[in-house]
Order: structure tokens, then sequence, then C-alpha cells
């Protein structure tokens, strides 16, 4: 088979198509190019078995197997995720827990805000005025959870 023949089939472009996202995916990884390049290569499988495949059915292939091969993935890195060894890198909030902070408006019948580096955040804890320093324990719905540094460092201490 001639190059000309190769670039006349419409498989044989959607092979070339999968490998050009396969090495998208390599150059530039973790942006799913690798399920795309996936749903190309069925498609090109498909294409070149049943030779008359109309052009609008080789697309709901290719949208088709994206899909099932893109929640294929998802499952399997939910299921299966990648260690790391800064695994909360991407959850800012989650970084700030064990902090010392300080509250910036009062904290009154369990809600204030307190200064996090150059901003403020709503905080949730027992009352404080403002000026004291509280620990971050938690985070629930971006509104971090504070108790008073003092006995944070006593509990710290003592066991």
């Amino acid at each position: 088979m001639t190059l000309e023949a190769l670039a006349a089939s419409p498989g044989a472009l959607w092979l070339a198509a999968a490998v050009l996202l396969g090495v998208g995916e390599l150059v530039i990884p973790g942006v799913f190019l690798v399920f795309l390049a996936i749903a190309a290569a069925i498609t090109g499988i498909a294409t070149l078995a049943l030779a008359d495949l109309p052009v609008a059915a080789q697309l709901v292939s290719f949208a088709i197997w994206s899909g099932v091969a893109v929640a294929i993935g998802r499952r399997w890195y939910r299921d299966y995720p990648v260690e790391s060894v800064d695994p909360l890198l991407n959850e800012r909030a989650a970084r700030l827990i064990g902090q010392i902070v300080t509250v910036t408006e009062p904290v009154v019948d369990g809600e204030g805000r307190v200064r996090v580096g150059d901003g403020t955040w709503p905080a949730h804890g027992p009352d404080s005025i403002a000026g004291a320093q509280v620990r971050i324990i938690g985070v629930a719905a971006n509104t971090l959870l504070v108790e008073p540094a003092d006995s944070a460092d006593v509990l710290g201490n003592g066991g």
C-alpha cells in the first residue's frame, strides 16, 4: 500500500490521529489526550474493518469511545490514585491545617474571619476576640475550622 493510498484511507487517518494524540500526551502530560488517542485508535480499526463506514458513523464512534475511555480513565484514577510526595499540592485549604492565624473579625456565635497570608477567610470556632491567635483544625465548605492556639499547643505538647 502506497503513502497516497494510506492518506486516502479514513482508517489510516484515524490511526495517525491516535498516534499524534498519544505523542501529544507525552509532550503535554495530564491532559487526557491518551483517552482520545484510544478512541481514535478504536475508530481507526473499526473503519479499516468496515471499509464502507460513513463519516458520520466514524464521528459518532469516536465520540462514544472518547466518552467510554474518559469514564474508564476517571474511574481508574479514582480507584488507584497516583502517589505523590505532596498529596495536598492542589488543596490550598487542606494545607492550612495546623497553622496558627490571627482573628481579624471577632468570632461571635461561632462565626468570624481570620487572616491567612495576605487575605482573610471565614472561620468557625469558639468565640474569640480580634487579634487572638487560633489554630486551623479543619476546613468545611471553604470555611476554616479553628480553635484557640493555646489549647492546641497544650494538646500538642501533652500528647
